[in-house]
């Protein structure tokens, strides 16, 4: 991680994360609290719970917050995003907030609308733009499908740079804390381009079982939502990621972490054997949470 030194705004205040119970808030709560730096966890199941849909409780989370991680649940490309971002931003600066770190996605409109909503606040900025996130296979929407052999999407095999959720983590947290990121926006994404088959077949080698990639039509896939009681939100966004973000658009690399942190981005090899050492993917184990 890196090791800037801490400018005093980052030091005199409270750092607010939202999402603080997600992939990634959870980790950066738990970086900022290893640094010793004064946090509030911001989620629906905190202590002072923030929802997007309820701003009259904004405000008292924002008491002595001097810089805010922004991430909205379940994407930024959810219609009506925008509106909730700005909402909250301006909030955000007129109560003092004076650094403001985005969780990004890479080749949606949606989310690059928001992201212009952040750069124009007047105040210090950063945006993490992340690619599709290796812990989506862990600990997130398809681990079960690992876990039954099979990885059964309605995707193409197209290829995408999986991040680290990690190493989205460390960004964050260096912007949110060090001086020298303010007005950058932080493209992060693995260090290799991988189809759903590779990496499906790392998977195998790593858990030491057959683990396949299938595409299926979309019809079914939208038949399985369905069927599992998946919020109306959660099956937009799918279809949308799937049908259109995952086209090619984003076949290629970004150096965000390098750039943010001085050092390489982590391989998906390493995720891979990284959480089959853990169990997680055999038979009967409880998916991460």
């Amino acid at each position: 991680m890196s090791t800037k030194p801490q400018p005093e705004s980052a030091r005199d205040g409270i750092t607010l994360v939202l999402g603080g119970s997600g992939k990634t808030g959870r980790r950066i709560a738990q970086r900022l609290q290893a640094r010793g730096v004064a946090s509030r966890i911001a989620s629906r199941s905190a202590e002072q719970p923030f929802d997007w849909n309820q701003p009259e409780g904004w405000s008292a989370l924002l008491k002595g917050v001097s810089a805010a991680y922004i991430s909205y649940a379940p994407d930024l490309a959810i219609p009506g995003a925008a509106e909730a971002i700005r909402s909250f931003v301006d909030l955000a600066v007129s109560r003092g907030v004076r650094r403001l770190v985005l969780l990004s996605g890479r080749g949606e409109p949606e989310a690059q609308a928001c992201e212009r909503i952040v750069q124009q606040s007047g105040v210090e900025w950063s945006v993490v733009r992340a690619s599709w996130f290796m812990q989506n296979f862990s600990e997130g929407e398809f681990a079960e499908m690992v876990k039954s052999g099979a990885i059964t999407l309605p995707a193409a095999d197209t290829p995408e740079p999986f991040i680290d959720v990690n190493d989205i983590a460390d960004v964050a947290v260096a912007a949110l804390t060090e001086a020298g990121h303010a007005g950058e926006v932080y493209e992060v994404t693995g260090p290799r381009l991988m189809s759903f088959s590779d990496l499906a077949a790392e998977i195998s080698r790593a858990a030491g079982r057959e683990v396949r990639f299938v595409r299926i039509p979309a019809a079914a896939f939208n038949q399985g939502i369905a069927e599992s009681g998946a919020p109306a939100d959660v099956a937009w966004l799918l279809n949308y990621l799937f049908e259109t973000v995952l086209d090619g658009r984003n076949a290629r690399l970004g150096d965000g972490v390098q750039r943010a942190l001085g050092r390489e981005p982590a391989d998906f090899a390493d995720f891979a054997r990284r959480n089959a050492a853990r169990g997680i993917w055999k038979a009967g184990s409880e998916v991460a949470a």
